[in-house]
């Protein structure tokens, strides 16, 4: 949702931009356009293997966690894990949600309900599931940080898989296999479990692969555009105290996963007040959650972030 969710890679996104920037240039920008969106990345390996699908290995997990979750600068009761490969991208985040398992199982285990959690992201322009064969597809278009026609974002086709389900546990998968700019085999896996005093232990992974020319358009996305941009994991500390967060490519996939969490979280948040007012609660907890890390996540001011997701919203609900 690192991935929720992403696997659209809202990075991408900006990736996306810039790609098309270079490409209306003049044709010596060619090369360099070739090299940075020629290419997509490749992938569809399964995030978790079907044999390990159940309840144990995630209580296990939370035991096995347990100091993280007590003891983390995030001020809740949440873990967050990045790793690379000379192919391959992952972020993983481990959460307690103060929710009992089957308010967390109806809320996220149907597909109905998740275009509520992706129109939250700020890069989430329209969101619609329907119908497609035996299973559903979520049609997600994803454009930038202000309001606009859709004409102009990205449309991604997510298929939702629900994996397992039982009275204490469920998997789901979502996936896109194909994207803009011949990206593609996109992938987020959301689990979770129940816990002892009407709580959750939730697991969300955003992962990706990618092959020498993914890896060649990073490097020039993150000596441009994103250069500045950092993540959650604190690589050394400076003489003041201060943290140095972590940089590059596991920054990027640090941050996607945040986000998807986030609105997941937000979600939740809002399932208690009236339905007249659920929207309203999860813009408001979504955007207050995401400046909380504001050196990693803030991108616009608190207004134009509720007025662009109103008229988004609204916009749906005349289409739909």
């Amino acid at each position: 949702m690192g991935s929720p969710i992403s696997l659209f890679l809202i990075e991408e996104a900006v990736r996306m931009r810039f790609c098309l920037t270079f490409k209306a240039r003049p044709v010596q920008w060619m090369p360099i356009f070739l090299l940075v969106c020629g290419v997509g990345f490749a992938g569809g390996k399964a995030i978790a293997a079907e044999s390990d699908v159940s309840v144990g290995p995630l209580r296990a997990k939370y035991a096995e966690l347990s100091e993280q979750l007590r003891n983390n600068p995030f001020q809740r009761a949440l873990y967050l894990d990045s790793s690379q490969s000379s192919t391959d991208l992952k972020g993983e985040i481990y959460a307690v949600v103060d929710y009992p398992f089957a308010i967390v199982n109806g809320a996220l285990n149907n597909p109905a309900h998740w275009c509520d959690v992706l129109m939250l992201h700020i890069n989430v322009k329209y969101c619609n599931a329907s119908g497609h064969g035996d299973g559903t597809v979520l049609s997600v278009n994803i454009g930038r940080k202000y309001y606009q026609p859709l004409e102009d974002a990205y449309r991604l086709d997510f298929n939702y898989r629900a994996v397992v389900t039982t009275p204490e546990y469920f998997a789901l998968e979502l996936n896109a296999d194909d994207g803009p700019l011949s990206t593609h085999d996109y992938r987020i896996w959301i689990e979770a479990a129940s816990l002892d005093g009407g709580r959750s232990f939730l697991h969300v992974t955003y992962a990706y692969e990618f092959g020498l020319i993914g890896r060649l358009a990073m490097q020039v996305y993150l000596a441009t555009i994103g250069r500045d941009k950092v993540g959650f994991t604190v690589t050394d500390t400076l003489p003041n105290g201060h943290p140095v967060y972590i940089k590059g490519v596991r920054g990027v996939v640090e941050r996607n996963t945040m986000r998807y969490y986030l609105a997941i979280d937000a979600y939740f948040d809002a399932l208690t007040t009236s339905p007249g007012d659920q929207l309203e609660k999860r813009l408001q907890t979504w955007y207050r959650s995401a400046d909380q890390y504001a050196r990693q996540l803030h991108e616009v001011e608190r207004e134009a972030y509720l007025d662009m997701k109103r008229r988004e919203y609204q916009r749906q609900q005349l289409a739909q």
